[in-house]
């Protein structure tokens, strides 16, 4: 075992080595930093179930959303070409049953089994059955009531456009356009989609006053005047 005591002298020097460089991590008297504690899987599944079925979760939504009706509601009438833009899943729908179907993960392909899972993310939106959230249907249906285009950007593929669209309408949606992700598209973030789909509305001549999504990558690279970002406990979208 002569290596064996060989590697601790050899770890024990470079160990002193470091100390004296003024490493960190070197024994000094004082106790060592406690790790944050992080919550089990389990523990973590649980409390977003509570956080949708206490009814938080949508009231969370009113909250951001409220602000966004309060701005739209003071450029309304004052000649500006306006529009609203919405993304669409955990925005504009709530895709709460397939998720829970999987246990809060993330299954693309295979069938849909609401029931006893698991439920493949294409099958779901084939069912085009996601109920609208029903914050963001209020403030689309304000928004049209008072000559505001609404626009729906969103990541899905436009392979799926007939789905969407089926979904939306049966969700009580109207819109001005429907923009989805060119099929052969692909982006490091969904901002390069995103934020270039929104130039092009402005273009047209609208001011978009209001942008609406759950993650972040749905609001970034401007143009529009706000932002609302949503909650969602559920899933993060670079």
């Amino acid at each position: 075992m002569r290596w064996l005591a060989a590697l601790r002298r050899t770890s024990r020097g470079i160990a002193v080595a470091l100390c004296v460089a003024g490493a960190a991590g070197c024994a000094s008297g004082a106790p060592a930093p406690t790790p944050a504690p992080v919550p089990s899987l389990v523990d973590a599944k649980r409390q977003v179930g509570e956080y949708v079925a206490s009814g938080r979760y949508e009231a969370d939504i009113a909250a951001v959303l409220a602000g966004a009706r309060a701005h739209l509601s003071r450029l309304v009438g004052g000649g500006a070409r306006l529009a609203i833009v919405l993304d669409i899943d955990e925005t504009a729908l709530s895709n709460l049953p397939a998720l829970r179907a999987n246990d809060y993960g993330f299954i693309v392909s295979g069938p849909c089994d609401l029931s006893r899972g698991p439920c493949g993310f294409v099958a779901w939106i084939e069912l085009a059955r996601a109920e609208p959230i029903k914050p963001v249907l209020e403030l689309a249906r304000f928004a049209r009531e008072r000559g505001v285009a609404v626009f729906f950007i969103t990541g899905r593929p436009e392979r799926f456009r007939a789905a969407t669209e089926r979904n939306l309408r049966a969700a009580g949606y109207e819109w001005t356009a429907v923009i989805l992700k060119p099929d052969d598209l692909t982006t490091r973030s969904a901002v390069d989609f995103k934020a270039v789909e929104r130039k092009k509305i402005t273009e047209q001549g609208y001011v978009i006053a209001v942008n609406v999504g759950d993650q972040m990558s749905d609001l970034d690279g401007g143009y529009a005047e706000r932002t609302y970002k949503l909650p969602n406990p559920f899933y993060f979208v670079p």
